[in-house]
């Protein structure tokens, strides 16, 4: 036939030829491009286009002739009718964003009789309602609404469209239908989405849905659906998806229903929803479904075995429940499964080998459990997995060393577990890694040089193990490396240079990471300015010295600069002027030096500057943080040297902590104080401050929590009437002047929670409504006033753990009933008297500190001291109790100090001391105590090295507030030597102390007390003891002060005595010793006091000698004083002189010369 076509057209005319080829090329131009849209419908698109705010021009081709060529516009190619309308949003670079059209949707698409196809999703109505007009377009197969900002009542007006396939309303948080009847009338409805559209009133919604008989999707996520009304209903309808996630008024009861799709179910999602209890062991039936969520339901009990039937299951998450079982093995049946995630439940026993046979595994989630053993070794064999996750277990022992065997790692989660064991070498074969978290752990051991081949490596946290050796020069290598966390391990060693080669690092963090030994201490090296990508660096709590390099200020990029508790000096550098994205500066706790530099004004992104407990001196300028007026939030500069008036800060406008505390600002407080606005705390406290404080130093404090001027010499000068804007939580105005009279203003002050007022000129009788104030309070102190009068019964009046200071004031009469939550307690230095029956009241668990010394209080002590296990320090000296000292004291088995000196207190001390083997200070002198217990080489403490310090914390427990308190508590021994005494308080934490003088002991000395070596003051005087001094005396290598004098001692003076070196202070004086004063270079260099009243003892330094030490010719040496000449054994005693001169001086001196710490000591005791 073509032949013959062909054959007709070379014999036709030339004419005739034209006309055919003309006609063949329209023919081919038209079947190509149509005829162009229908003009009727290309006006109504331009109508609907007018109805429309178009942002970003995504209609822009709107407006050529052929419609069908309009973006999103299709047209049929037989009829050219407009049937599809394709204008969803597109997504902006921003998240959940898109770039929408706005306005109302236009009638004029009625005139698209034939358009089957609508897609607006994820454009802005503006919370219009959906047209109603578009019931009528009845040809509709496919409809989008979603993301679409669309609101109101949905009523039956979509069920006219019986042709719909797909209808999709998901994500309208403001629609809502109370009925989903219409639905019924959608019998061609395959794909159903209603996610986030409310059918809270849709009682009958299953009913509904078993309506539509050719469903297969159907997903109804978020629509706070009804409880089921029954789920026992047939639905032939072939369901492959079913999602019902977070509607959490579904319960077990949808099971049935769920079921009914065992056969033809694929995807499954319940999550969020109430299935609260066991799982069914029917899932096991579900023999096609590849994505199964029950995350967060939640479920509990056991998982079933049957899982393990589920063979197409690619998809399981069980995370968020209350599982309490083990993990079955049968789960290795699920081979199919790529991705399972068990996390944040409770599950127990150990992670089954038989994990290890899933092949398709990709993405393994076991955190937060209970799971216990150590990871199987057949996790070796998972060659697909990317993403393994088992923080926060019990897990223990080494990782296997197959683990690393696993290539195809991508991300590896393993902190907060007990693994322990080395890092090894075989890590640096996973070079596909890009994420390792490893901390919280008890790995041990360097870190492998092989990290560095990590080159994919962007996080590697090992913080917080036991990690030793130095930091390895090869991280230099690791170029993709944005986050490295080392801190809080036993590294040792300076910081590498190859660590300024991570140019990518943007976040920095070996805080406390290495060793405490100054001597293999490091400084921060220069190459660190290299990085100029770090945003953050963490470098504080280390042993880091030297100077604080220039080149921080070459890292541009940096936002958070942290070394503080380091040992840097010198001065902080200028170029820190660079840093211009800096938010926070934390250089305090150094010895820093210096004023501090100017160029801190620059910097304008600071919101927070920490420089307190530095040596930073000279004058704070007005302008020296002007840039950031408007970003700084917290100013501490406490604890250093600063000088001169407190800057005005005015502009501030956003500053919320202000600490000035411990400097030598000197004049008067600004009143510009008064209108930082945001200010939330403000600390100016230990200064020479002077002058009034008026009502305009704090007029605009609204917002003021803390407020602290103590230890200044400031007047508060406001008017009776004066009602301060804020509500403090903390008052601290000690030695500050408030008097006479308690401050008024206080009564309006609801929320303190500490208040300290001493030391404030108050000479006032503590007013009724002062106890008003203290429901909320944890700590008072109103101590060394004129307060006089009488304590109110306080038993009522707290509701928190706290601690009371009311010592050194006039108040009198009985102790009244205390709260029951006492922490601590000081009443010393007052007028009290009577008994002190009434603290048994106090039945606080949280007792740790109990002084009622210098007062008038009188009787026995009561049986009840066994309920403050807690208790620290007991202090009752200077009263006039009486009696013997209850049993129930030998159950204070944390009790540190224990002074019961001058009192009236008789017989021997109960044998239940023995248990109290924290204590070492022990005051019992001037009573009326008749024997030392044996049981006294039980207090162990006094047998240990202490340390330096000038008070002690303790730790309180709130279990209103689920809230635990850190709190110091200051102790101090006084140590009494030939009528004078001596004050440890500074250098408390060295001293174990004994003291029984001035009682009535008789007896020998017990050699147990030889056993306390580390016992540096022993004071047995004036007392009744008999017999020798024990001959192992010289154990007590420690002892500082001995003072057996004025007893009845006999024998010689053990020669062990002389071998403790230390021994500064002694006296044996008045006792029955006799015989040679043993020989050595500490006890000669006493004075003759030590040891007169024993006249039977000889030898130096006595004058008097001992039989056989002068030969024959010993009486002619000292009969003529004028012509005294040196025997050869006077020459060795001037020639030991000499030496132990040398030996004591250079023993204490050098000593003092070369240790920092003993020589700051020593000096402060002899200033007290």
């Amino acid at each position: 036939m073509k032949e013959s076509f062909c054959t007709c057209l070379i014999m036709a005319t030339p004419s005739f030829q034209l006309f055919l080829v003309s006609f063949l090329l329209v023919l081919v131009l038209f079947a190509k491009h149509g005829l162009g849209c229908i003009e009727r419908e290309r006006q109504a698109l331009l109508r609907f286009k007018h109805g429309l705010v178009d942002d970003h021009r995504l209609l822009s081709s709107w407006g050529h002739e052929d419609c069908c060529r309009w973006r999103g516009v299709q047209c049929s190619k037989r009829s050219n009718h407009v049937v599809k309308l394709h204008l969803p949003a597109p997504p902006t670079e921003f998240e959940g964003m898109y770039k929408s059209l706005r306005g109302e949707i236009s009638p004029s698409l009625l005139e698209l009789e034939h358009l089957t196809y609508l897609d607006l999703s994820c454009n802005d109505f503006e919370g219009s309602s959906i047209p109603p007009f578009l019931a009528s377009m009845t040809k509709m197969q496919h409809l989008n609404l979603s993301h679409a900002n669309f609101a109101g009542s949905l009523s039956g007006q979509l069920g006219n469209l019986s042709y719909l396939h797909s209808l999709d309303l998901s994500f309208n948080d403001n629609l809502y239908s109370e009925n989903l009847e219409w639905l019924s009338n959608l019998s061609s409805l395959r794909f159903l989405d209603l996610r986030h559209f409310n059918l809270e009133k849709a009682t009958h919604w299953l009913r509904a849905i078993n309506k539509l008989p050719s469903l297969v999707h159907l997903n109804l996520g978020d629509c706070n659906l009804p409880p089921l009304i029954t789920s026992h209903v047939n639905f032939s309808a072939p369901q492959a998806f079913l999602d019902l996630s977070n509607n959490y008024r579904v319960s077990s009861s949808k099971y049935p229903w769920v079921f009914n799709f065992s056969a033809t179910l694929v995807h499954l999602s319940l999550s969020g929803s109430d299935s609260h209890g066991l799982i069914p062991e029917a899932y096991g039936n579900m023999i096609s479904l590849a994505y199964l969520d029950l995350s967060d339901c939640p479920l509990e009990g056991e998982i079933p075995v049957a899982f393990g039937n589920m063979t197409s299951l690619e998809y399981l998450d069980m995370s968020g429940n209350q599982q309490e079982s083990l993990i079955p093995d049968t789960f290795g049946s699920m081979t199919s499964l790529a991705y399972l995630d068990l996390s944040d439940n409770h599950l127990k026993g150990s992670i089954p080998d038989t994990v290890g046979n899933l092949p398709s595994l990709e993405r393994l989630y076991l955190s937060m459990n209970l799971l216990r053993g150590s990871i199987p070794k057949t996790f070796g064999n998972l060659s697909a997995l990317t993403f393994l996750d088992l923080s926060i277990n019990p897990l223990r022992g080494s990782i296997p060393c197959t683990f690393w065997s696993m290539a195809s790692l991508i991300e590896l989660h393993l902190p907060s577990n007990t693994l322990n064991g080395s890092i090894p070498d075989a890590l640096g074969n996973m070079t596909s890694l890009t994420y390792v978290d490893l901390s919280s752990n008890q790995l041990q051991g360097p870190i492998p040089d092989t990290v560095g081949n990590l080159a994919s490596l962007e996080g590697l946290y090992l913080r917080n193990n036991q990690l030793q050796g130095s930091i390895p020069y090869a991280f230099g290598n690791m170029s993709a490396l944005l986050y490295l966390d080392l801190s809080g391990n036993l590294l040792q060693g300076s910081i590498p240079d190859a660590i300024g080669n991570i140019t990518s690092l943007t976040e920095l963090s070996l805080p406390k990471s290495t060793t405490k030994d100054p001597r293999n201490c490091c400084s921060i090296p220069d190459t660190i300015g290299i990085m100029v990508s770090l945003e953050v660096l963490f470098l504080e709590r280390n042993q880091l010295q030297g100077l604080i390099p220039k080149s921080v200020g070459r890292m541009v990029s940096l936002q958070i600069l942290s070394l503080y508790q380091n040992q840097l000096h010198g001065s902080i550098p200028e170029t820190i002027e660079n840093l211009a994205s800096l938010e926070e500066l934390s250089l305090d706790g150094n010895k820093l030096e210096s004023e501090i530099p100017k160029s801190l004004r620059n910097l304008c992104s600071l919101r927070e500057l920490n420089l307190h407990s530095n040596n930073l001196s000279g004058q704070l300028s007005e302008d020296f943080l002007a840039c950031a007026n408007d970003t700084l939030e917290t100013v501490s500069l406490s604890d250093n040297q600063l000088r001169g008036p407190v800057p005005l800060f005015t502009g501030f406008s956003s500053l919320k902590q202000l600490n000035l505390g411990l400097n030598k600002l000197t004049g008067m407080l600004p009143k510009s104080i008064g209108q930082l606005a945001a200010l939330y705390e403000l600390y100016i406290g230990s200064h020479s401050l002077q002058g009034d404080i008026s009502e305009a130093h704090l007029f605009y404090l609204s917002e003021l929590v803390v407020l602290d001027l103590s230890s200044n010499s400031i007047t508060f000068n406001v008017s009776l009437e004066w009602v301060p804007p804020f509500q403090l939580s903390s008052l601290l105005l000690a030695s500050s002047k408030l008097g006479p009279h308690f401050p008024h203003w206080l009564r309006n002050q609801k929320c303190l929670m500490d208040i300290d007022i001493s030391n404030s000129e108050i000479s006032d009788a503590i007013p009724d409504w002062f106890w008003n104030l203290t429901s909320s309070v944890r700590s008072l102190n109103i101590s060394k006033n004129q307060i006089i009068g009488t304590l109110a019964i306080l038993s009522s009046k707290f509701d928190h753990p706290l601690s009371i200071d009311m010592s050194s004031n006039f108040l009198e009469g009985s102790i009244p009933l205390l709260p029951s939550n006492l922490a601590l307690l000081d009443l010393s230095n007052s007028k009290f008297s009577g008994s002190i029956s009434l603290l048994c009241a106090a039945t606080s668990p949280y007792l740790v500190y109990l002084d009622l010394s210098n007062n008038s209080l009188i009787g026995e002590l009561p049986n009840c001291w066994s309920q403050w296990k807690s208790l620290i320090v007991l202090n009752l000296e200077n009263n006039q109790f009486s009696g013997k000292i209850p049993k129930s004291l030998g159950t204070l088995q944390s009790i540190h100090t224990l002074h019961l000196h001058n009192n009236n207190f008789s017989g021997g001390l109960p044998l239940s001391l023995k248990n109290c083997k924290s204590l070492r200070l022990v005051g019992l002198g001037k009573n009326k105590f008749s024997t030392i217990p044996r049981c006294i080489s039980n207090f162990t403490a006094m047998t240990k090295k202490g340390n330096l310090t000038i008070g002690n914390n303790y730790t309180i427990y709130d279990s209103k507030v689920l809230h635990t308190e850190h709190r110091p508590y200051i102790d101090k021994e006084l140590v009494k030597w030939k009528g004078k005494e001596f004050e440890y308080k500074n250098t408390l934490g060295l001293v174990k102390s004994i003291d029984f003088s001035s009682n009535k002991l008789t007896g020998e000395i017990p050699e147990e007390v030889t056993a306390l070596q580390k016992l540096v003051s022993l004071n047995l005087s004036r007392n009744n003891l008999t017999a020798s001094i024990p001959a192992t005396i010289g154990q007590l290598k420690s002892l500082d002060v001995l003072d057996l004098s004025r007893n009845q001692l006999i024998g010689e003076i053990p020669t062990s005595l002389s071998e403790i070196d230390r021994l500064s202070t002694l006296d044996l004086s008045y006792n029955n010793l006799s015989g040679k004063i043993p020989r050595g270079t500490q006890l000669q260099s006493f004075n003759t006091s030590t040891y007169e009243g024993n006249s039977a003892l000889c030898g130096l330094p006595l004058l008097k000698k001992c039989q056989g030490d002068g030969g024959k010719e010993a009486p002619n040496t000292y009969s003529h004083e004028n012509n005294i000449q040196p025997d050869e054994n006077d020459m060795w005693f001037y020639i030991s002189i000499a030496l132990g001169f040398i030996v004591g001086f250079w023993g204490v001196c050098g000593t003092l010369v070369v240790n920092n710490a003993w020589r700051r000591s020593y000096f402060q005791f002899l200033k007290k």
